[in-house]
């Protein structure tokens, strides 16, 4: 079911996005655990597109915030209002009342306005003015950032980094890509014409189904020992907390699904190990000065956990 229900999501998204399969892969794996995805990567690779072409292929509403030093909390969030006319407050809903809320640059806001999406990431829900709101189920932030501007922009805190449950980058097309590229937008946008092959309600039934989806022993515990080995290491200075191991579980769960297995393989935790854990662990300032990146650290502790291997 799930297995069938992806391959239709991804289908449609391939007639928007070239070359990107694996990529919208991990994505769908994070909507069915229904987890936040910090996209970083240069303008101009198509990460608005993907965003916008994923929400249409889920049949979910879509809101796209474009974070600037000026944005305030209730700018995200909404306001409360006194109306004139019924003589009563109001609240009218900001963008983070949709299913799918494309934070665009969000390093560009202040950590004030940053901090406003904190309760609406983890609880699923906002605050405004003392009284709580539900927000629209599933409820998915794609957050953007680019990775070579530092000026105007302000780091997102390691309390938020966390939330997000994978990070994942485009990187530019090959040279086949881009000319694929050029001939699919030669006289249209095929995003203007692209239609949902899905309903918002499925993504909670497929989420449930991914839970059911069997984890053996073995595999269960090489996730624990991977975790653990990342606050361990010499040059780790902060490890991935135990969220980073249900993020690493859940999303091996559900890339096995959409793979067609109703079983995970330690192949998909290795393989899933870097977008999950990457942004999770702080490396050490002199290990940074060696010129060494989190990625190498990361593949070093992966390969230094034995595999579990059928008896």
């Amino acid at each position: 079911m799930i297995h069938e229900a992806m391959a239709r999501v991804l289908d449609n998204v391939d007639t928007v996005i070239v070359g990107k399969r694996a990529t919208v892969e991990l994505l769908l794996a994070a909507m069915l655990c229904e987890g936040h995805v910090l996209i970083e990567d240069v303008p101009g690779i198509g990460k608005t597109t993907l965003a916008k072409a994923v929400a249409r292929s889920a049949g979910c509403t879509f809101s796209r915030l474009q974070f600037t030093p000026d944005l305030l909390p209730s700018d995200v969030t909404g306001i409360s209002f006194f109306n004139q006319k019924k003589q009563e407050f109001e609240f009218r809903p900001g963008p983070v009342m949709s299913q799918i809320l494309l934070a665009d640059e969000i390093n560009r806001a202040t950590p004030r306005t940053q901090s406003a999406l904190l309760e609406a990431m983890q609880e699923r829900q906002i605050t405004v003015d003392g009284v709580t709101y539900p927000l629209p189920r599933p409820f998915l932030v794609l957050a953007t950032q680019n990775p070579i501007e530092l000026e105007g922009t302000f780091p997102l805190p390691e309390a938020q980094v966390d939330r997000f449950l994978i990070k994942i980058a485009l990187g530019y097309p090959t040279e086949a890509e881009e000319n694929e590229i050029l001939l699919r937008f030669e006289r249209e946008d095929p995003l203007e014409r692209l239609q949902p092959v899905m309903q918002a309600e499925d993504w909670l039934t497929l989420r449930d189904a991914v839970r059911q989806v069997r984890v053996e022993a073995s595999v269960r515990e090489y996730v624990v020992r991977i975790v653990r080995a990342t606050r361990e290491h010499s040059a780790v200075m902060l490890g991935a907390s135990p969220r980073g191991t249900l993020a690493l579980y859940h999303m091996a769960q559900a890339l096995a699904a959409i793979r067609g297995r109703d079983f995970v393989l330690p192949d998909d935790v290795k393989y899933l190990a870097p977008f999950v854990l990457g942004h999770r662990i702080l490396i050490s300032s002199q290990t940074r000065l060696r010129g060494r990146r989190p990625e190498q650290i990361l593949a070093e502790v992966v390969e230094s956990v034995p595999v579990p291997v059928e008896q």
